[in-house]
């Protein structure tokens, strides 16, 4: 279910949270018109997401014969058991997460310097630590490996984002969560408990 209260639409927010998460899944149109879909790293960059990959294969051929695309990006930060708000019911149980979908159409770039850039994007995300010579196509071992590989880039058509995090609970069940988690303390829940009084603006202290 999509509720008006769980989606985001501030882009600085969505954008960070698209540097955070390295990987998502492309769908594209099957040749058998089953859906398909693969997981990638990815970069997001002024509007574009974009992937990459060998020049043949299964994702290239029908990418070439059917671009439409979408994109998915998602991150879970915490399971939410039922018997943390309801002793006997199964119902209330439920996950808090971010989401990002989008929709567009499939561009193979041809230009050195557009994926010299994306690929200097990809290692500031995955390789923010450096280690390595600037990406140049200047450079012949550079414009070689550029030249090698295929680089696609997503032109979104349109895009929603879904956070989720108690965001339609009562402030009374809200605090209780809170505690729960606070007591259960486990993977992110700290950073869970952050995210639910960012997104509750009910919430006090």
């Amino acid at each position: 279910m999509r509720r008006k209260e769980f989606t985001i639409g501030e882009q600085q927010e969505i954008e960070q949270f698209l540097h955070e998460v390295s990987y998502g899944h492309l769908g594209m149109i099957g040749e058998d018109g089953w859906p398909h879909i693969v997981a990638l790293n990815f970069v997001y960059v002024e509007g574009h997401f974009y992937v990459h990959g060998s020049k043949i294969g299964e994702k290239m051929r029908l990418l070439g014969s059917d671009p439409r695309v979408t994109f998915s990006v998602a991150k879970e930060y915490a399971i939410i058991p039922s018997y943390f708000s309801d002793p006997k019911l199964a119902c209330p149980a439920t996950a808090f997460f971010k989401s990002v979908l989008a929709r567009g159409r499939a561009i193979l770039v041809e230009d050195l310097h557009e994926k010299a850039r994306a690929f200097s994007a990809f290692m500031s995300k995955l390789q923010p630590e450096g280690g390595y010579d600037e990406i140049d196509p200047a450079d012949d071992e550079y414009r070689k490996n550029l030249l090698g590989v295929a680089l696609i880039r997503l032109d979104v058509e349109d895009l929603s984002a879904k956070f989720k995090f108690g965001q339609n609970l009562t402030e009374p069940r809200r605090e209780k969560l809170i505690h729960n988690l606070q007591d259960r303390n486990q993977n992110l829940d700290a950073e869970t408990i952050e995210l639910m009084k960012k997104y509750c603006p009910a919430h006090k202290e």
